[in-house]
């Protein structure tokens, strides 16, 4: 009966999610021509506009965007260093011969882990990414492997890779808009001291110096990222985010056709600078809730504790229409019954925001403590007390 209990409950939840997002459906700029394209606050996690984001595309050079989060992750945990040199192998050589995209990386040479990231990030080098990719895991189809349980893990339903950079594939690769912008949201929020070298207008390499293909760099102050991308298959593609004040918007523009790379360049930064503007005039992140803090403790059946001390376990920001912070409602919904055992983060009810009377966001409440089962006194006393009208 718990189970069951618990299980209509989540499913309600789901429910609310999807009316949450459909609350946050404003009309963006009516001008991008993009086949697909979405807009996500970084912190709330909320989507603010969106066309064909779960379309399966080729991701192209957005594809390094999950290559850079598994070298972030390496130097986060201690296994990859920035200092470190890497043996530069005839394949990652010959990768770089392959596109127009890369770094001038000699066959046989040592270049330092943050070379190869500055390589692959800045001039997109395709070459940087089967270097960086060989080193952690041996060779690149065993790093493509690392590429795709890590989109599982992420809930990338629609992503697929087939090597570390983007080029095209005899075997199918793809994402959507929604995943690369999650996929980009995880990296900026995960890795905050090595997403800055996304920031990072040209990079010199070999004595050549290449400069960074987002035009938003130059021209946007509150841009700091992320990645462009092209193939004739995939179009003109290009990932930004971008901060303002306490707002962090993350936008993709996907399959942009252009008669020249001039022309494509130009329409997906001046796209993106139109959803994000977009985007920071309709809408603001508020903090509604720090984690940690008792909200309130509900009664707990068979437990060695009568009550449960419930709250948050993660900040709970809220994307709301501009304007509309003192308009809001918090209200607290727990299971109907709680019963121990119960662990520590274990959900047992929700904290939701209405603007007016209309639900726009909603967070896990979760126990802050774990209370065993009670003894077999308290077995029967509320057993007793919970016949009792």
């Amino acid at each position: 009966m718990r189970l069951l209990r618990f299980f209509s409950f989540f499913l309600f939840m789901l429910l609310c999610a999807t009316l949450v997002e459909a609350r946050l459906q404003v009309s963006p700029p009516s001008e991008l021509t993009a086949r697909n394209f979405f807009l996500m606050d970084a912190l709330s996690g909320a989507a603010l506009a969106e066309m064909d984001a779960d379309q399966r595309v080729e991701p192209a050079s957005l594809t390094k965007i999950m290559t850079a989060y598994l070298v972030f992750r390496e130097l986060q945990s201690g296994n990859l260093t920035l200092e470190e040199q890497v043996l530069v192998s005839e394949q990652a050589w010959r990768t770089g011969m392959t596109g127009a995209s890369r770094m001038y990386i000699d066959v046989g040479s040592h270049v330092a882990v943050e070379d190869l990231i500055r390589g692959m990030i800045v001039q997109s080098g395709n070459d940087a990414c089967v270097a960086l990719a060989e080193h952690i895991a041996g060779t690149e189809a065993a790093f493509v492997d690392l590429m795709n349980a890590q989109a599982q893990a992420l809930g990338l339903t629609n992503t697929l890779f087939q090597n570390s950079h983007g080029l095209p594939s005899e075997q199918p690769q793809y994402t959507s808009a929604r995943d690369i912008v999650t996929l980009a949201r995880e990296l900026i929020l995960s890795f905050p001291e090595y997403y800055v070298f996304y920031s990072e207008r040209s990079f010199t390499f070999n004595n050549i110096t290449q400069h960074n293909r987002n035009l938003l760099l130059g021209r946007d102050p509150s841009v700091d990222g992320v990645k462009t991308g092209w193939t004739s298959a995939a179009g003109y593609n290009l990932v930004t985010s971008a901060q303002r004040d306490d707002m962090r918007l993350v936008a993709v523009v996907m399959g942009i056709e252009a008669a020249s790379s001039r022309e494509g360049g130009l329409a997906r930064a001046e796209q993106s600078q139109a959803l994000l503007n977009w985007g920071f005039r309709q809408f603001e992140t508020v903090l509604l809730q720090e984690p940690g803090e008792i909200l309130v403790e509900p009664r707990l059946w068979f437990g060695a504790e009568t009550r449960l001390p419930v709250g948050l376990d993660t900040m709970f920001h809220a994307s709301i229409p501009r304007g509309s912070r003192n308009d809001l409602r918090l209200e607290m919904v727990l299971a109907e019954t709680i019963e121990a055992p119960v662990e520590v983060g274990e959900q047992v009810g929700e904290l939701r925001v209405y603007l007016e009377d209309e639900l726009v966001a909603d967070h896990p409440l979760v126990a802050l403590k774990s209370v065993e089962e009670g003894g077999i006194f308290r077995f029967l006393l509320d057993s007793v007390l919970r016949l009792i009208p």
